[in-house]
């Protein structure tokens, strides 16, 4: 099955599953990422005041907006803004001379998202319906761009990454959580880790996520881990699912794991006495 229609399938279900069981359990039954990838990614401050929906709806892998500075004013895009939570915790920070933008490519998510939105009672955000592939703003309209473990599940990644550095501004910053492998992750350990978390299926080596960065055009590259998962972080999922977990541990132990990937857009050259032009 496409890839696209395959993420479109499982989120739309993850959504309606939240609108119908707001006050279950956070994990869908229809995704096999669960604890500890998509849970206590947000502390009790950050979710007060946000919709229960918003909450459940996160399927991230890391809280970007706790680890990028968002100043007043600026402009905001989350890619794979899913239920919005994200985007909401955004455009707090930005206040409301700023504006966060939230871009997804499933009905169901953007419906859940813009009625969260509602609930929260906040202006400064709008959700747009498109593909992280081709982003449906203009060139250099944003300040920040940032995405919570979706750039991994694209097919195209070289694209996403240079439709971000195109709608940044010159000194515009890349600040995304997303699954990372780190070093050769044998075909074996992939195979049975996707069991436990269907989402690294496409997770970038992370000196190749690097260089994808730098072929965009991005400077200032890091990738910082901030959950490296082992397989005793999935042992009884995977035992029950017919695996040998002690058999592929040592393999793949320390090789799959949640990073915060950064990096900035060069600033324009100064192009007169003043440097005042973009």
């Amino acid at each position: 099955m496409d890839t696209k229609i395959l993420v479109q399938e499982k989120y739309g279900a993850a959504a309606r599953h939240v609108k119908e069981n707001s006050a279950a359990a956070c994990c869908n039954p229809a995704f096999s990422c669960c604890d500890p990838i998509t849970t206590n990614l947000y502390d009790e401050a950050e979710k007060s005041g946000l919709p229960v929906t918003a909450v459940l709806a996160s399927l991230g892998c890391g809280n970007p907006t706790a680890l990028i500075e968002l100043k007043p004013g600026e402009t905001v895009l989350d890619l794979g803004s899913g239920g919005g939570i994200d985007v909401l915790l955004s455009a707090r920070r930005v206040g409301p001379t700023g504006k966060a933008y939230g871009l997804d490519m499933t009905d169901d998510m953007l419906a859940l998202a813009r009625e969260n939105q509602r609930q929260a009672e906040v202006e400064n955000v709008e959700f747009l319906k498109g593909e992280i592939e081709h982003i449906p703003l203009a060139d250099a309209s944003v300040d920040v761009v940032i995405s919570n473990c979706v750039i991994n599940l694209s097919a195209d990644k070289d694209r996403v990454l240079r439709e971000a550095f195109r709608v940044l501004r010159p000194g515009g910053r890349f600040a995304v959580s997303d699954v990372v492998a780190r070093g050769e992750v044998p075909a074996e350990v992939r195979r049975s880790m996707e069991l436990w978390v269907g989402c690294i299926a496409g997770a970038l080596e992370e000196t190749e996520y690097m260089a994808k960065l730098e072929k965009a055009g991005f400077s200032g590259i890091a990738v910082e881990p901030t959950r490296v998962y082992s397989v005793e972080d999935a042992r009884t999922f995977l035992q029950d699912a017919g695996v040998d977990v002690d058999a592929i541990a040592p393999l793949a132990e320390g090789k799959l794991m949640s990073a915060f990937v950064r990096a900035t857009k060069p600033a324009a050259p100064c192009c007169g006495t003043k440097c005042n032009c973009n």
